[in-house]
C-alpha cells in the first residue's frame, strides 16, 4: 500500500466535531475572525466559500446563509442569489485559472453523494482537458497542484478586481 502524507488534514480531524452544529453555518459565523480564510464573497442571502477538500484547484461552493437541508425550501431570493454568485464565481475562476470547462452541481441527500446533507450548497469545479482527475480511478489518489491558501489568495485578489 502506498502512503500519501497530508499533514494539513490533522487540523481538520482535530477540530471536526459534529456536535458543534453545521460546518457551513460555523464557517459563516467566523467570517470576520482571524481564523484561516475560506469565504470569498458574502451576499445578502448566500456566500461563496472554498472547498477545503477540492476535486480540483479553485473548487468553490455557493451556500445559502439560511440553514436549509432541502433545495425545495429555498425561497426565490436565495435561489436568485445562489445563481448570481455562481455566475460571478465562474467569471472569477476563468480570470484566475483559465479552465476549459466547469462542473456545476448540487448533491441532494446522502445517496447522491452529499457530504454535508443538512445544509444545501452548489459546487463549482473548474476543469481542463487532460486534467488529472483520472487519478482517483486508477491510483486511488487525488492530486491538487496548489496549496489551498495560495489558491484562496489568488481568487480573493481577482474578486477584488
Amino acid at each position: 500500500m502506498e502512503q500519501l502524507f497530508a499533514p494539513w488534514r490533522m487540523s481538520f480531524i482535530e477540530k471536526h466535531d459534529d456536535s458543534k452544529g453545521c460546518v457551513l453555518c460555523q464557517i459563516l459565523s467566523e467570517v470576520d475572525s482571524a481564523k484561516e480564510p475560506q469565504i470569498l464573497k458574502v451576499g445578502k442571502h448566500a456566500y461563496v466559500v472554498m472547498n477545503k477538500f477540492p476535486y480540483s484547484n479553485g473548487h468553490l461552493m455557493v451556500v445559502p446563509k439560511r440553514h436549509e437541508g432541502d433545495w425545495l425550501n429555498l425561497n426565490s431570493e436565495e435561489l436568485l442569489e445562489l445563481n448570481q454568485l455562481t455566475q460571478e464565481s465562474i467569471r472569477v475562476l476563468k480570470s484566475v485559472f483559465q479552465p476549459q470547462g466547469f462542473n456545476i452541481g448540487v448533491n441532494l441527500g446522502r445517496a447522491a453523494g452529499a457530504g454535508i446533507e443538512q445544509h444545501v450548497h452548489q459546487h463549482i469545479v473548474p476543469r481542463w482537458v487532460g486534467d488529472i482527475n483520472f487519478m482517483p480511478l486508477l491510483a486511488e489518489v487525488k492530486v491538487i497542484s496548489e496549496h489551498l491558501q495560495t489558491t484562496y489568495h489568488r481568487i480573493k485578489q481577482a474578486w477584488k478586481n
